[in-house]
C-alpha cells in the first residue's frame, strides 16, 4: 500500500502568530529537498486534530508527523492509544515543532528554527518506544475516563500559568517574552490548594501551591524525568514566601528548580490524588476539565513508537 511508505503530515498552524502559509512553504521546501513522499492535512482548530489523526491512521499511514506543539502531540498519542496494539505498534509518530509550547520536542533537541536538521533526523527513521503518563478520573457525569500525556500533568497554580503562557505567547509572539510576562503575573497570583496526595509510602495532606507529574521535563519542573524509564517524576511545591518565590522562578528559568527549598521531589509509578479542592488541572500545557473527586495518575511503559534524533 502506497500510504505505508508515505508520511502522513498533520500541519497545525499557530493561532494568530505569523504567516501560516509562509511557515508551511518553508517546511514543504525542506521535505522536498529530502525527497520525502508525503500527504499533508491541515487542522483548523485544536478540536480537528484528533479527527485528522484518526483519518491518517484509518488510511494506512505508518509514519505520522505532527507539525505542532505539545497539545497536538497529546491529541495524537491519545488517538493512537485508542487503536489495537498491533495497529499502534505499526505506526511511528514524529514531530516537527510548531507549537506555542514545544517542551517535548525540545527534550529530544528538535529545534523549531532548524527545519533542515529536524527533517534529516526524521528521514533516518530511528524509532524508540516511549512511556506515557495516564490520568484516570471520573467526569461530571460520573463516567470513568482517562487521558494520556507525554510531558506532564499539572495540578494547581501552574496549570493556570501554563494556560496564561499560551495566551501571552499568542499575544506577544515570543516564547521568552510570554514566559517572563507569565512569571510576572505569577507574583501577583499566588494561590494555595488543599490537597491530599499519596506517593509511594508518603501521604501529603496540607495546602500545596502546585504539583507537576512528569513523564517528560514538565516545563522545567521535573527536569530529571525521561519518557523511557517506566517512572513518573513528581514535584510538590509548598507555598513559599515572596522572596523564596522569586528565587524559585530564577531556579526554574536556570534549570535548577529542584534545588528550591519549597520543592519536594518524588519518583514513583503511581500517585493518588485523594483531594485537590478547586485546583485546575493541565495536561501537556492545555487545561482539561477538572476531574470530579479523587483521581489516579500512573505510567504505561513503551507504548508509543517515537521518531528520535540520530
Amino acid at each position: 500500500m502506497d500510504n505505508e511508505t508515505k508520511w502522513g503530515v498533520l500541519y497545525c498552524p499557530k493561532t494568530g502568530i505569523g504567516n501560516k502559509q509562509k511557515r508551511w512553504n518553508k517546511i514543504e521546501q525542506v521535505l522536498r529537498a529530502h525527497r520525502v513522499k508525503y500527504d499533508m492535512v491541515q487542522s483548523e482548530t485544536s478540536e480537528s486534530v484528533e479527527r485528522l489523526v484518526k483519518m491518517l491512521i484509518s488510511n494506512g499511514y505508518k509514519t505520522i508527523i505532527i507539525v505542532g506543539g505539545d497539545s497536538a502531540l497529546n491529541d495524537a498519542v491519545n488517538c493512537l492509544m485508542m487503536e489495537e496494539r498491533s495497529v499502534r505498534e505499526s505506526i511511528a509518530l514524529g514531530v516537527i515543532p510548531n507549537g506555542v509550547m514545544n517542551d517535548f520536542a525540545r527534550f529530544w533537541e528538535f529545534d523549531e528554527d532548524n527545519l533542515e536538521q529536524t527533517v534529516s533526523w526524521l528521514v533516518k527513521h530511528r524509532v524508540r518506544k516511549i512511556d506515557l503518563g495516564c490520568v484516570r478520573y471520573n467526569n461530571a457525569k460520573g463516567e470513568r475516563c482517562h487521558r494520556y500525556f507525554l510531558n506532564c500533568l499539572n495540578i494547581g497554580m501552574t496549570a493556570d500559568i501554563m494556560n496564561l503562557r499560551r495566551q501571552t505567547r499568542r499575544l506577544f509572539g515570543s516564547r521568552t517574552l510570554s514566559f517572563v510576562s507569565s512569571l510576572f503575573v505569577m507574583l501577583f497570583h499566588r494561590m494555595e490548594y488543599k490537597m491530599k496526595l499519596r506517593i509511594n509510602s508518603d501521604v501529603i495532606d496540607r495546602k500545596v501551591m502546585t504539583v507537576c507529574i512528569g513523564s517528560g521535563p514538565g516545563y522545567g519542573q521535573t527536569p530529571n524525568a525521561v519518557p523511557y524509564n517506566g517512572m513518573l517524576d513528581v514535584s510538590v511545591v509548598y507555598h513559599p514566601e515572596v522572596v523564596q518565590l522569586i528565587e524559585g522562578l530564577w531556579l526554574l528559568v536556570s534549570g535548577r528548580f529542584l534545588n528550591h527549598r519549597s520543592v519536594h521531589p518524588f519518583r514513583t509509578q503511581e500517585i493518588h490524588v485523594d483531594e485537590a479542592k478547586k485546583a485546575m488541572v493541565g495536561i501537556d500545557g492545555r487545561l482539561m476539565k477538572t476531574p470530579v473527586g479523587p483521581f489516579r495518575v500512573d505510567i504505561e511503559e513503551e507504548v508509543i513508537s517515537f521518531l528520535i534524533p540520530d
